[in-house]
């Protein structure tokens, strides 16, 4: 894959508890900011519930439509992890014990403590590829384009180091934020005008408030630098003329 192509993925967040709100999901931020740093975009987020049908026909959706596709969340001991069996059946792989994985974990623990619900989390699709885990041991693991992950935020953060070298990504995400004070309505115009010059660079703008300052942060994205430098620019040139505070630059 050269350089120069665009590779994109989505992420899919399985889990009850984050539908419910009972947990915060914050593995998607993680996730999006580690694969723009090795130029892969993420395209699409998704959260479904531990439902067999949902989580194969998610995944075998975004698989075709995406280079990428990473799933956090259900391949632990308990009953409701449902991840592993749900991708075997997707790739219509048999689910059956990871011998390698068995011996990771056959390892980690101490006599006694790898009981058969522990031993829950080493069934995998068949010839399923391990993802390593270096903070509690259990692995995730890969079939084709597919990457599954645990749900616990620390864990899947140890984890995704260990994939760099598997992911091709194209050129870095590159971006830029300015922070104004002044209200979306302001420079809506403005700032849609700014866009149609520039189609190929991605500009976001986001209300905020924070300490006691209303105002909008505008967010510059591309691969190509130096386009982000002329849209940069351009942002500036009507914020001088409207007489718009700066908060920030970076």
């Amino acid at each position: 894959m050269s350089k120069k192509t665009k590779v994109n993925a989505s992420i899919l967040i399985i889990g009850n508890e984050i539908l419910s709100g009972r947990t915060q999901d914050t593995n998607t931020n993680t996730l999006a900011l580690w694969l723009n740093k090795i130029g892969v975009k993420v395209e699409e987020v998704k959260i479904i519930p531990d439902v067999e049908e949902k989580i194969v026909n998610s995944v075998n959706t975004m698989r075709k439509l995406y280079n990428y596709v990473f799933t956090t969340g259900g391949i632990g001991p308990t009953h409701d992890d449902i991840t592993a069996q749900s991708i075997a059946k997707a790739f219509n792989l048999d689910y059956e014990i990871h011998k390698e994985g068995y011996k990771i974990l056959e390892k980690y623990y101490k006599p006694g403590e790898f009981n058969e619900g522990r031993q829950k989390m080493i069934w995998m699709p068949k010839d399923a590829k391990l993802i390593l885990n270096p903070t509690s041991g259990a692995p995730g693991f890969s079939v084709e384009n597919v990457f599954c992950l645990p749900g616990v935020p620390s864990i899947l953060k140890s984890m995704i180091g260990g994939l760099t070298n598997k992911i091709v990504g194209g050129d870095p995400i590159l971006s830029k934020t300015v922070s104004l004070k002044t209200v979306e309505s302001e420079i809506a115009n403005s700032l849609t005008n700014v866009q149609k010059n520039n189609t190929d660079v991605e500009i976001g703008s986001y209300p905020f408030f924070h300490a006691g300052k209303l105002g909008v942060s505008i967010v510059i994205r591309s691969e190509n630098e130096k386009k982000i430098n002329i849209c940069h620019d351009q942002i500036l040139e009507f914020v001088k003329e409207k007489k718009i505070e700066i908060v920030n630059r970076d």
